[in-house]
């Protein structure tokens, strides 16, 4: 769901997180990737 400003919430397999989605570019920094990867991971998600 939608955060204040530009947070993103998400929950996954009862894996919560928050992501910071940038603007005004659609590209994602490779901490973001870096965060997202791990929280998918922690989510049982495997690639």
């Amino acid at each position: 769901s939608e955060g204040s400003g530009s947070r993103v919430r998400v929950v996954l397999n009862g894996i919560r997180a928050i992501f910071h989605r940038s603007h005004p570019r659609p590209e994602a920094n490779k901490g973001a990737v870096k965060s997202v990867r791990r929280f998918l991971k922690e989510a049982g998600v495997k690639p």
